[in-house]
C-alpha cells in the first residue's frame, strides 16, 4: 500500500515558552502566565506564513476525510441559485453573528454577473447590512461577517432575509432571488455555529392584494391518510392599528361537508404586516374524503383585552367549494402524493 502524504502539525508561535504545570496523572496544563490571545480576523494563514512556528508531528489526512459535500451538486430543476450562511448567537452580549459564506449557480438576466447581498433582520424592513460586490461571477465567495444586536427575548420572533442582487453596467440593481430564514427554526447558542444552505426563491414582486396574501404548502400522503399544511408566511396584512403589541397568527381548520372537524393555530408574531411562520400541521383525512373536505386558513389579529379580529381568509379544496388558484392547488396536491406543493393565495375579507 502506498502511504499517503503526511500533513505537518504546527504549534503557533504564541504558545512557545508558556509555563506548563505537571499534574499527578502525568497530564500537563498550561499556566495562565499571559492572557489568551484572540486571533486576529482576516484571511486564514497558510503554513509558511506562521513565522516562528515549528513542526511537532504529522497528521495522516486519510484518517480525517470529510463526507463529500452534496450541497454543491444536487440542484433542483429550475434552480435560480443557492446561498450558504452560518448563524451564531452570543447570549451575554446579545449579538447575532451572521456569516455570509457563498452563493452558487446564479441565473442573472445578462451574461455577466456582479452580485452582492443585502441582509435584513425582519420585521425591520428599513435597515439592512450589505456585502461587498463580487465582479463577474455566478459563484461568488463572500466569507463576510455581520452583527445584529437583538435581545434573547425577541430572538426567536425575528427572521433573517437575504436578498441577492446583480449590479449592471449602468449601476442598476436587479434582484436575483431571496432566502427567508426564521430564527426559531434552529437552536442558536454560543457554542453552536450552524452552517446552513438554502435555495434562492423568486421574490413575489406583485403588489400585495387588498387584504394581503398568504403562502403555504399542501401535501397528501395516501398511505398514512394524512393531509399536511405548512403555513409559510403572509404579506401586506392590513393590521387594525400599527400596534407592536398586536399579535398575528394563522388558524388552519379542516372542514368536511362544510362542517368543522378540527383546527390548529400557529404561534403569534408581534406587530408585523409580513409575518413569517414556517409551521407544519397534519390532519387525518381518508382518501375518500378528499372530494368533500376543505381547508380554511384565517389570519387573525389579537390585542390584549380586545376581541380577536379576522384580517383575511382563504379556502382551498375540491370543485365542490373552490375555483381558480385554490382549486388548482388542491388538485396539484392530489396529483403529486407526498410532495409539498407551495403557492401564494389572495386573502379575502371574511363576511
Amino acid at each position: 500500500l502506498s502511504r499517503s502524504r503526511s500533513v505537518p502539525f504546527i504549534v503557533p508561535p504564541t504558545l512557545h515558552g508558556r509555563g506548563w504545570v505537571n499534574l499527578t496523572n502525568e497530564e500537563q496544563i498550561q499556566e495562565d502566565t499571559e492572557p489568551y490571545m484572540i486571533p486576529q480576523s482576516g484571511p486564514r494563514s497558510s503554513f509558511h506564513s506562521l513565522a516562528g512556528a515549528y513542526v511537532v508531528g504529522t497528521i495522516n489526512p486519510e484518517l480525517y476525510k470529510f463526507p463529500e459535500d452534496k450541497s454543491e451538486m444536487d440542484f433542483p430543476e429550475g434552480s435560480i441559485g443557492r446561498l450558504w450562511f452560518s448563524v451564531e448567537y452570543e447570549q451575554e452580549s446579545e449579538r447575532l453573528l451572521v456569516s455570509l459564506i457563498k452563493v452558487r449557480k446564479l441565473q442573472p438576466p445578462a451574461d455577466s454577473c456582479s452580485p452582492f447581498v443585502k441582509i435584513y433582520l425582519l420585521p425591520d424592513e428599513r435597515s439592512y447590512l450589505q456585502s461587498k460586490t463580487k465582479r463577474k461571477t455566478l459563484n461568488p465567495q463572500f466569507d463576510e461577517n455581520f452583527v445584529f444586536q437583538v435581545s434573547s427575548k425577541m430572538l426567536l420572533q425575528r427572521t433573517l432575509k437575504f436578498l441577492v442582487y446583480h449590479v449592471d453596467k449602468q449601476k442598476k440593481h436587479h434582484l436575483l432571488g431571496q432566502v427567508i430564514f426564521p430564527l426559531k427554526n434552529e437552536p442558536l447558542t454560543d457554542d453552536n455555529k450552524l452552517v446552513i444552505w438554502r435555495d434562492l426563491e423568486k421574490e413575489n414582486l406583485e403588489p400585495p392584494s387588498e387584504y394581503g396574501d398568504i403562502q403555504f404548502s399542501l401535501s397528501y400522503n395516501d398511505y398514512l391518510a394524512r393531509l399536511t399544511v405548512v403555513v409559510l408566511r403572509a404579506r401586506g396584512l392590513k393590521l387594525q392599528e400599527e400596534n407592536h403589541a398586536a399579535s398575528v397568527y394563522v388558524k388552519v381548520s379542516l372542514m368536511n361537508h362544510n362542517k368543522f372537524i378540527k383546527s390548529k393555530k400557529t404561534a403569534a408574531v408581534l406587530g408585523s404586516p409580513n409575518p413569517v411562520y414556517n409551521e407544519t400541521f397534519s390532519f387525518k383525512a381518508d382518501q375518500t374524503e378528499l372530494d368533500t373536505a376543505s381547508l380554511d386558513l384565517s389570519v387573525l389579529q389579537s390585542i390584549k383585552g380586545e376581541k380577536t379580529h379576522v384580517l383575511g381568509c382563504v379556502v382551498v379544496g375540491p370543485f365542490m367549494y373552490t375555483r381558480g388558484k385554490e382549486l388548482e392547488h388542491w388538485n396539484e396536491m392530489i396529483s403529486k402524493p407526498k410532495e409539498l406543493v407551495k403557492r401564494w393565495h389572495t386573502l379575502c375579507h371574511s363576511t
